[in-house]
């Protein structure tokens, strides 16, 4: 009888887990910044680390983890990713470090302004006016705190 209970709490316990494995894969789906579907505007997210610069992906070289897209330029990119994507997802869901931690907001990209720091790719709005990768660095470790904790309440909602 003991062993019965046993396997019945495991396999609720089993069930739990999927279901909000699941439930986290399609908020991740909902609030990460996509692009047609795409996270990074197609951008590679390996290249940011690897080469230091935004590179293009190709729809030939296609993965999803945990229900968002990403696209890489080569089939090496690909697999890198694939074995540690962790490593190199963007922060706050691909959207606007700055504007995270400064008011908590999901704001638009540029792709091709980022920073790598301590291991981690963060995006910033870039236009022809605005550039907020300067104002980050003005304030990097109490924005960075802000976004981090204003990114877990989006998650979380």
């Amino acid at each position: 009888m003991k062993i019965l209970s046993f396997l019945f709490i495991a396999f609720a316990l089993i069930q739990v887990t999927s279901v909000s494995a699941q439930s986290g894969n399609a908020v991740r789906k909902q609030q990460f910044n996509l692009e047609n579907g795409l996270a990074l505007q197609g951008y590679d997210a390996v290249a940011y680390f690897t080469q230091n610069k935004a590179v293009k992906g190709s729809a030939a070289n296609t993965f999803t983890y945990k229900n968002v897209t990403y696209r890489f330029a080569t089939p090496a990119a690909l697999k890198t990713f694939q074995e540690n994507p962790d490593r190199y997802e963007p922060q706050y869901g691909g959207w606007c470090a700055y504007a995270m931690g400064a008011t908590g907001e999901k704001v638009e990209v540029d792709p091709e302004t980022f920073k790598i720091k301590d291991g981690k790719l963060f995006l910033f709005y870039h236009s022809f006016l605005n550039n907020t990768l300067p104002k980050w660095n003005q304030d990097e470790t109490n924005l960075h705190k802000k976004a981090d904790a204003n990114w877990n309440k989006i998650l979380q909602s």
